[in-house]
């Protein structure tokens, strides 16, 4: 009995396991899956770049990479996928048996100001036949394109090979070889273009200021500006181990990349003004006048509303690491500075423009920084529509008494619609009296249009800067953010009356574009430049004293039809010189002047401030750099050496950072490698 009730038991149990195993296994169904994969293409059969894909009624999803294609894990079942993109009608499509769907999107006229990336610039596809490649590719050095598609690198075949996008490394290449039919891109490798040195950068011409005559010609005048970009720019070619171009190299820039330790205003003004002579270490009969502005700071909380507008290039030629994820992290940084009364849109072009996020309080910073990191390059550069729409923006959100300000980032190659440089000053001239200003940022290499991006600084109230690397973007967007982006005087203007008793000649070093003629000092129509918060300027003046021989000045034949008119000069005067600079408030149209006399005698160039001795040390740099007629003595052994004596506290290593650069320019000196730049 027992045995038969143990028997039964064990019976029970196992059927109780079977059972409940049963349960277990019906309450959880195994869900099948597959991938789907595909291209998305516009009605004109280009791939587009960055759709987004998702599965109906979730939030899984993906993108279309730089050839337009995608890759998707889905459920079994009926499932719908939805393709949208600014600009193209939304599109939701049912999943067949299939596992390859391709895509057709249809524009969508009625949001055509809306679109952020058109792909690969499709207006320049329809005209490049295998005739157009020579043309397309002629800035491409060591490449051909025969007739029928094949290419060769410097003679060599190249394997047929399909090209990512994303492996370019020479910034232009990737941009030229975008515009080219599929069937010619496949025969390229990528591998080859990175390699090959291509450039197609672009600089304003520099005619150096020569000595001038203070008997002819007693005053000098010129905009006070507190760009540095050139710095920045230069040092990305010496770290990749190149000579800049001469033309890169704008000594005022270089100079004024670096802090001073100025005092600041006492008098209530917004700016003081010091001045400081001394011999110039590149020629001991030569004398050396710093002039330096400094502005007064003002605490984070004291500092008026922002209304900034974020104007960011997503064009093709943007698609690379050092131009728009550079971009992201760097704008990223200034919305961590952001204060809740502050406000930020940002505006988007490549084929066209669109506002991607409509001014937002700047403590919706998760907000702020998803949008940034949404953006994906490609496409062509319709850089004025983008103007226009951040300017529009600016000015609907505008805050009275407030900051407001556009920061455009951009490597400034424009190639639709408003493109030129008189095209793009003109656009912003016109927008200039609306009180919006605009802050440039320039990114990248290859194709970097500094020339334009300086010019359109100057002409919208603003500055510009050239962001190399993370270490860049955090000296400009956190360390500087305040002058940056807080002005204090604007139309800022310098000039200096010479007194001919005791100055024989005199060349400003560097401001070459930023000359003005000596009647705007007094004409307050004339732009001069911006000064933000804590910003200081410095100016330097080489300086001949009567008396000394020299070869710079000349003399021409007396007039025949005319008797010159001897200027009385102040023989018994000890002034060497009058500095006035003119300011106006910010909210004004009316300037303030201030001046101050420099007097006395040189005094030895080793016994001058370190401020002085670093920013001589960094001119001296840039006579080398530039090759400079009026170099003379100069020796980078001599500029190291002042350099080092002159490093000073250096929290920030910036001036650490110089020396190191100038060891480097020495060495490189002796390769007399320059960079091949227009």
């Amino acid at each position: 009995m027992l045995h038969q009730y143990i028997k039964n038991l064990k019976i029970m149990k196992k059927t109780l396991l079977f059972m409940l195993m049963l349960v277990i296994l019906t309450g959880f169904r195994v869900m099948a899956s597959r991938t789907i994969s595909g291209t998305v293409y516009d009605e004109k059969k280009y791939p587009l770049i960055g759709v987004t894909i998702y599965i109906d009624g979730t939030s899984s999803g993906t993108t279309t990479d730089s050839r337009g294609h995608y890759s998707i894990v889905i459920p079994e079942g009926k499932i719908k996928l939805a393709f949208s993109y600014i600009g193209f009608k939304r599109q939701i499509v049912e999943v067949g048996k299939n596992d390859t769907l391709n895509i057709v999107l249809k524009n969508d006229d009625a949001a055509l100001n809306e679109v952020v990336v058109i792909g690969y610039g499709t207006s320049n596809y329809k005209s490049a036949t295998n005739a157009d490649i020579p043309e397309l590719l002629k800035k491409m050095q060591g490449i051909n394109v025969d007739a029928k598609g094949n290419v060769t690198i410097n003679n060599q075949s190249v394997n047929k090979a399909k090209i990512n996008g994303k492996d370019f490394v020479g910034g232009n290449v990737a941009q030229a070889v975008q515009n080219l039919p599929s069937d010619i891109l496949e025969r390229i490798d990528a591998r080859y273009l990175a390699s090959v040195p291509v450039s197609d950068e672009s600089y304003n011409q520099i005619i150096e200021n020569k000595f001038e005559d203070p008997t002819t010609t007693p005053l000098s005048t010129f905009s006070a500006d507190v760009d540095a970009a050139s710095y920045s720019n230069v040092r990305r070619f010496i770290n990749a181990g190149q000579l800049p171009p001469k033309n890169a190299v704008r000594i005022e820039e270089m100079v004024n990349y670096f802090q001073y330790n100025l005092p600041e205003p006492t008098s209530g003004a917004p700016v003081a003004i010091h001045t400081e002579l001394a011999t110039a270490p590149w020629n001991s009969q030569h004398q050396l006048v710093r002039i330096g502005l400094k502005a007064k700071n003002v605490k984070l909380d004291k500092l008026p509303a922002s209304n900034l507008v974020f104007l960011l290039d997503v064009s093709g030629s943007m698609n690379e690491p050092n131009k728009l994820p550079l971009v992201k992290s760097s704008l990223k940084m200034l919305v961590d500075q952001l204060r809740p009364i502050d406000h930020v849109a940002i505006v988007v072009y490549a084929g066209a423009a669109g506002l991607i996020l409509p001014s937002t309080p700047g403590d919706e910073k998760v907000k702020i920084k998803d949008a940034i990191d949404n953006l994906s390059a490609g496409g062509s550069t319709a850089g004025g529509a983008g103007i226009t729409l951040a300017y529009k923006i600016a000015r609907e959100n505008f805050i009275k008494e407030g900051n407001n300000r556009i920061i455009w980032a951009t490597d400034g190659d424009f190639n639709v619609g408003a493109s030129s440089d008189n095209d793009m000053e003109s656009l912003i001239e016109g927008e200039r009296k609306s009180g919006v200003s605009i802050s440039i940022l320039g990114f990248g290499m290859g194709n970097l249009k500094d020339s334009k991006m300086e010019r359109m600084a100057d002409k919208g109230h603003g500055n510009y800067a050239y962001i190399d690397n993370i270490t860049e973007a955090t000296k400009s967007m956190v360390s500087e953010f305040g002058g940056t982006l807080f002005t204090v005087a604007k139309d800022v203007k310098i000039q200096v009356e010479f007194n001919p008793a005791k100055v024989q000649a005199y060349r400003l070093l560097g401001y070459e574009d930023r000359l003005l003629a000596k009647e705007d000092f007094n004409d307050d129509s004339k732009l001069g430049g911006d000064m933000g918060v804590g910003h200081t300027v410095t100016a330097l003046y080489e300086i001949i004293p009567v008396g000394v021989k020299d070869s710079f000045t000349t003399s021409v034949d007396p007039l025949k039809y005319q008797k010159p008119v001897e200027a009385k000069t102040e023989n018994n005067s000890s002034d060497i010189m009058t500095v006035k600079f003119r300011y106006k408030d910010p909210q004004s149209e009316v300037s303030k002047m201030e001046q101050v006399t420099v007097t006395g005698k040189a005094i030895d160039a080793d016994k001058t401030s370190d401020d002085f001795k670093f920013a001589a040390a960094v001119v001296e740099y840039g006579l080398l750099l530039r090759d400079s007629q009026f170099k003379q003595n100069a020796r980078f052994d001599q500029l190291i050496s002042i350099a080092k004596s002159a490093k000073g506290k250096d929290d920030d290593g910036y001036r650490a950072e110089f020396i190191r650069l100038a060891e480097s320019t020495k060495n490189l000196m002796k390769t007399n490698v320059i960079a091949d730049i227009k």
